[in-house]
């Protein structure tokens, strides 16, 4: 279960919460971004998570419930290789927009990972693999949880999150021209979750290039990083 925010008022402003369970991870900081890990048993330590100084963050929530048409079959990109390329800066979101128009997008087999993507300039791009991919030219505002936007609430699981969504546009809707850092963090803290617990919570201010962190609902313990913005 995660939730991801992409505010674009004064500031561009993005929030996610990354709700995980039974796995290993760390957030790891640096110049080359603020990522959150995953250790993989194939892979070892992935960036999966997280934003970097060219201004790209990627969130990658898993669409409850689960649908077939994910998994790969016959040629195409993987969800999580294209999340990597931005947050690597291999690729930018433009790029990855076009992929998502010329090729099928897949996930790992039995996992439906969707992407949650935006960039510098407060575009986002959100991909569903085997239901296709939304792009929203800086739009004020836009929440993914764990279902799919193209079904909404047609097909019910627990952990869908129909709920935390509609509950972060609320606070969205409700807040004003100056939505900060504070006010995303007071978002994530609503839809923060207990049963697949909230791990870390991360607020990027994408146009002061500073992202903020908390593990483990720890809204007392928040940490930062600046980067020197880079194109």
């Amino acid at each position: 279960m995660c939730t991801s925010i992409v505010v674009n008022r004064k500031k561009t402003i993005v929030g996610w919460n990354l709700d995980l369970l039974d796995m290993e991870w760390r957030v790891s900081p640096s110049e080359q971004g603020v990522f959150i890990e995953v250790n993989d048993a194939n892979e070892g330590w992935m960036p999966l998570f997280g934003a970097n100084p060219r201004g790209d963050f990627v969130g990658m929530p898993t669409c409850w419930p689960f649908d077939i048409r994910s998994n790969p079959e016959g040629p195409g990109e993987n969800v999580i290789m294209l999340d990597m390329y931005l947050l690597l800066r291999k690729k930018t979101l433009s790029e990855i927009h076009e992929i998502t128009g010329t090729k099928p997008v897949f996930s790992v087999p039995w996992v439906t990972f969707m992407s949650a993507l935006s960039d510098a300039e407060g575009n986002v791009l959100h991909i569903v693999p085997g239901q296709g991919a939304r792009y929203y030219e800086k739009p004020d505002h836009v929440v993914l949880t764990n279902f799919s936007p193209y079904k909404q609430d047609s097909e019910k699981h627990p952990w869908m999150g129909w709920d935390r969504y509609h509950k972060a546009e609320e606070m969205i809707e409700a807040s004003t021209e100056d939505f900060d850092v504070e006010d995303c963090f007071g978002i994530l803290k609503a839809v923060s979750q207990t049963v697949c617990p909230t791990v870390v919570s991360m607020v990027y201010d994408v146009t002061d290039r500073t992202v903020y962190w908390c593990e483990n609902r720890n809204w007392d313990s928040i940490e930062s990083l600046s980067f020197s913005k880079q194109e």
